[in-house]
């Protein structure tokens, strides 16, 4: 396919997302619809006679060679809807962007994908609970996107790298800048640890309007939205509301009643437009996600928490089988039966051993 294309037909003003998509599945690639005549163009609902010739005119094609030049430069690599590399949670979306432009390393198809957002006067209460949800993040594996803004969003993408946790900045510009400028060394940092991303070709400006758009790419990339703490107005909520109409989940965490900047939150949860949590572990519960074990250089697994000695006999044994009934357990272990209950409750508690039917258990 023609990369050339695909740029240029966003380039063209008047074709969106919805109809730029419908262009493509008529004519089988953006190439094709460059190629086709006024008279095809036409045919398409939403396609006027000013806007075929919009189409057929050179002026895209121009400006899609000075982006391309750019990209190739800087090595920025451009995603088609469609297309494989494409984010495919966002790719569900009725109105995700047809093209994105990105640098970095992250994977943005990971198994795991936490959008955070919250208030651009983030309050010391917000800083804490966003610093301990994002280091309780690691045994998840779990990739953190936000928009690289002042507050809640810029403390989310610095404890990610703090912890070696990968993460994605959705911008409201194009590549060719950071904003705010005070966060030009982060996002440097995150192109070794995660990316950034935008739908903005180079030379776009971070204007009001590009940051409710970016606020749709934060929900749609997502499993789920994170408010950490939000005003009763704003981007967080806009992103929050964004999520709930694309069938994310969306958590908030309560705060303080007569506290401004928690307003937003309680209104989430109290409308029923977010799940309230207080710690990772509500995350998980409510996303059936389970911690993932590491490994040591010597290829032993390490577990994301820690166990007695009796705990750890019994996970040994379960790890080594696969999976094993009750019986088997007591049988292998010679234990009382109620101290082994005990235990594998805790366990089961602490999410390294998960029960199936049956009374038979299996390792995390």
């Amino acid at each position: 396919m023609s990369l050339l294309h695909q740029i240029a037909l966003t380039k063209v003003k008047g074709i969106g997302p919805i109809l730029g998509r419908h262009l493509v599945s008529r004519f089988g690639n953006a190439e094709a619809v460059f190629s086709a005549s006024k008279q095809e163009l036409t045919t398409i609902p939403g396609i006027g006679g000013h806007l075929a010739d919009a189409i057929l005119h050179a002026g895209a094609l121009h400006e899609a060679e000075n982006e391309l030049r750019f990209v190739e430069k800087h090595r920025i690599q451009v995603l088609f809807s469609g297309n494989k590399d494409y984010p495919k949670r966002l790719d569900e979306c009725p109105d995700a962007p047809l093209l994105l432009y990105y640098k970095g390393c992250a994977d943005l198809n990971a198994a795991r994908m936490v959008s955070i957002v919250g208030t651009r006067n983030a309050t010391s209460y917000g800083k804490a609970v966003c610093s301990e949800f994002i280091e309780a993040l690691l045994p998840y594996h779990t990739t953190v996107i936000s928009g690289l803004a002042y507050g809640i969003d810029s403390f989310a993408h610095r404890n990610a790298l703090t912890h070696g946790i990968s993460t994605i900045g959705v911008l409201g510009h194009g590549l060719d800048r950071i904003y705010p400028a005070a966060n030009r060394e982060m996002a440097a940092k995150m192109l070794d640890c995660g990316g950034l991303l935008t739908e903005f070709p180079s030379g776009t400006k971070p204007d009001r309007q590009h940051f409710p758009m970016r606020n749709r790419i934060i929900a749609g990339l997502a499993d789920v939205v994170i408010v950490v703490e939000a005003a009763a107005k704003g981007g967080a909520l806009i992103t929050a509301e964004i999520a709930n109409t694309y069938n994310r989940d969306v958590c908030a965490f309560p705060g303080n009643l007569n506290q401004a900047f928690s307003a937003g939150c309680n209104y989430l949860i109290k409308t029923n437009r977010a799940h309230l949590i207080t710690s990772v572990k509500d995350l998980a519960y409510l996303m059936n996600w389970e911690p993932e074990a590491k490994r040591t250089s010597s290829g032993q697994l390490e577990l994301p928490i820690s166990l007695g000695a009796p705990e750890q006999r019994v996970y040994d044994a379960i790890q080594a089988a696969g999976q094993m009934a009750i019986d088997d357990l007591l049988l292998k272990l010679q234990w009382p039966q109620s101290k082994l209950a005990i235990t594998l409750l805790e366990m089961e508690l602490k999410g390294v051993i998960a029960a199936l039917p049956g009374k038979i258990y299996r390792a995390i």
